[in-house]
Order: C-alpha cells, then structure tokens, then sequence
C-alpha cells in the first residue's frame, strides 16, 4: 500500500446528508435509520438462526437465502454505522485507507449479491422445469461451488476496481458528496482522470449487472413457460407465488444498482444519487428479508417450531 503515502490528500470528508438536511433533521435521520438497522439486523439474524436449527429448511432455495441474509448483514455493516456515527459528528472524516477498505468491501459484498440472485433464479428454475433431477443438479456441493464462484467473482472484480481507482492522483479536493465511499463520487475527486480507468470500471460494473440479469431472464423464461403448462390454476398460483419474491428482489437491487453505476459519468448528480443510494443501503436490506421469509408459511412454521424448542412454555 505505498501509494497511501504518495498522495496529498489524507482523508476524505463526508457531505452526503450536511447538503441535504439541517443539524436538528440529521439528529432525526440517526435515530429513524437507527431503528431501521436494529430492525434489519433482528430480521437477519431470526431468519440464520431459523434456517439453520430447523432441518425441514435444510434445502437449496434456504441455503442460499441465509447467504444472502449474511451478506446483507456484512453489507449494511461496512456502511450504516460509519454513517450513524457521521450523522452526530461535526466533522464527518474516513482516512485515504479506511476509504478504500470501505469501497472494496462494499463492492466485494454487491458484486456477490448480484450473482448470489442469480444463483437463487437458477435454483428456482430447476425445481420448477426439472423437480425430478432436482436433488442431483442442486446437491450441496454444487450449491456451495455457486456460492464459492460468486465470493470470488466479487473478491476479483472490487480488487480490479479499487485498484484502478486509488491509484489515482488525489491532491486537490477531499469534500465527498455522498456518506460512504462509493466509486464515483470518489472518482470524480481524482485530480487527474484516467479514461482507461473509467471504461474498465464501466465495463466490470456493466458486466456484474448484466449477466447475472440475463441469466435470470433466460431462467425466468423458461420458468413461466414451464408454468403456463401447469394442469390446475392452484399449481400455477403457488409456482408463481415461489418467485414473487425472488423477482421483486431483483427488480428493486438491480433497478437501483443500474440506475447508479451504468449512467455516462456526465450524468453524474450527488444529491439525488445519495437519495437512491440510501434505498440500496438501507432499505433494500430492510425489506428483503420481510419480502423473502416473513411472509413465507412455510419458513413462519419452521419459526414457530424453533421457538417451541428454544422458548419453553410454563405448563398449566
């Protein structure tokens, strides 16, 4: 890391909310996403918990699901509390270092979300147009190969990314407009830009977005019509219902990550980019988990069952 040294610029300052909200609203936003994160972090944590003590759940559809509700917990944390401590603090600073730290989990952590969706929309169509062979082309092995190849996709591409972007030159500014290291708002605070840089970040968040969303659209195709097929209206209802919310999901993370990060830099507006990324930083991970197991009967069933052997009730 020597080109920590070689840098005029420190540490970075954080704007992203002083822009947009007084002193007194930034002490009210602490304490609403406060309660938000606990909330996120609660959910998360009963629907691990759950997956993993009851057997019934000990399939692939929840396997990958309690990926996703660990990544998601490892996400908002790289990001929420750094923000929650800055809402209070006169001055909101990140070291040149912790930026970057900041930026290659973060990226590491969204790149494999990405292709974990797109793991979930390959599960969901085997169990739908292949349920005999289920079992064998969805085996454990697999599953977790699915998972291995997603970490280290994103593990290559933040470390492409944040290479690419902390060897620039920093000598002039350090006031970032946004309230976590983001790639281009830091990027644009680069005192010389480098067109090479640009489109081989263009090009890898292009790619991260848009082949697991093509993979997902070829899987969803043959999904639908697989179900189109289906024999009676209540066999089709709860195959649609299955991927309601695998769908929904994807909609909302890769209509957010793509309105972000596949946009020509010039396009570029830091006030309403702080406002979208709050949504994929704070309230995609608040709603997933509502979205995906809470309104699940069958993950509420294995909940109660769990809560029958872990909370004993007084006998009359």
């Amino acid at each position: 890391m020597e080109w920590v040294n070689e840098t005029m610029v420190r540490e970075f300052v954080f704007l992203g909310f002083s822009s947009l909200a007084r002193l007194q609203e930034q002490e009210l936003l602490f304490v609403i996403f406060l309660l938000l994160y606990l909330f996120t972090l609660g959910t998360n944590a009963i629907i691990i918990s759950t997956i993993v003590l009851d057997r019934a759940l000990h399939t692939p559809m929840y396997f990958f699901l309690s990926i996703l509700s660990c990544s998601e917990t490892c996400y908002t944390f790289v990001i929420i509390p750094k923000m929650l401590v800055d809402l209070l603090a006169r001055r909101k600073t990140i070291s040149f270092l912790g930026c970057a730290i900041q930026m290659f989990t973060f990226i590491f952590l969204g790149c494999s979300h990405s292709l974990l969706l797109a793991a979930m929309g390959y599960d969901r169509y085997v169990a739908i147009c292949n349920p005999l062979r289920y079992t064998v082309l969805m085996g454990h092995r697999i599953c977790v190969g699915l998972v291995a190849a997603a970490c280290a996709c994103g593990f290559t591409v933040a470390q492409i990314i944040t290479s690419l972007v902390f060897h620039l030159p920093f000598h002039s500014s350090n006031q970032l407009h946004h309230f976590f290291c983001d790639i281009f708002p830091v990027l644009k605070l680069a005192s010389q830009q480098s067109y090479f840089s640009q489109i081989v970040i263009f090009i890898l968040c292009a790619l991260i977005l848009v082949i697991p969303l093509l993979l997902i659209l070829v899987s969803y195709i043959h999904i639908i019509s697989a179900i189109l097929q289906f024999p009676s209206t209540l066999g089709r209802y709860k195959a649609f219902s299955t991927c309601a919310s695998h769908l929904i999901v994807v909609i909302v993370h890769y209509g957010c990550a793509s309105f972000i990060y596949l946009r020509p830099k010039s396009n570029y507006s830091s006030s309403q980019d702080v406002l979208i990324s709050v949504s994929y930083t704070i309230l995609t991970p608040l709603f997933n988990p509502m979205i995906y197991s809470l309104r699940n009967k069958e993950f509420k069933s294995a909940l109660c069952r769990v809560m029958e052997r872990t909370i004993p009730l007084p006998q009359p």
